[in-house]
């Protein structure tokens, strides 16, 4: 499944990616399921070969994620690959551009869900809308902290 979403922002593209990489700030964008960083880089803005551990509550089960940032060129684009996690494969890219005098933000989320065909089946009734809907509530809180200049 491939989920790709583009958020205009009126900040600099530093501003973004770095709010983007930010541990602290995904956790206060995630407050509906109480993500937090368990493991790896808690705090702070994560770089290149780090890994971050998240739990939080999601189809209500306490999961685990753990990601690495694979790819990382500042202030362009940055990837993370899922390590372990209840996914069969799962990266984000996120890319950063000049816009308008602010930033093009385009998030490119692909998962596969394991259990092949029963996998497939959760990917198309609900998983796809419900990482959208994760993914557009926490750039709508980048958008909002790179605008507003906190």
């Amino acid at each position: 499944m491939r989920i790709e979403l583009k958020t205009p922002i009126s900040a600099p593209v530093e501003r973004c990616f770095d709010l983007s990489r930010c541990i602290d700030l995904h956790v206060a964008s995630t407050h509906g399921t109480g993500e937090r960083a368990i493991a790896g880089i808690t705090t702070g803005l994560i770089g290149p070969d780090e890994t971050v551990t998240w739990k939080g509550r999601h189809f209500g089960l306490m999961l685990t994620h753990t990601s690495l940032i694979t790819v990382y060129d500042r202030p362009r684009h940055f990837q993370d690959s899922m390590l372990r996690g209840v996914f069969r494969s799962y990266t984000h890219d996120h890319y950063f551009g000049p816009s308008n005098g602010g930033t093009l933000m385009t998030d490119v989320m692909e998962f596969s869900a394991p259990l092949a065909l029963l996998g497939r089946l959760a990917e198309a009734l609900v998983l796809e809308r419900h990482m959208r809907v994760f993914l557009e509530h926490r750039n709508a809180f980048v958008k909002q902290v790179a605008e507003s200049g906190e």
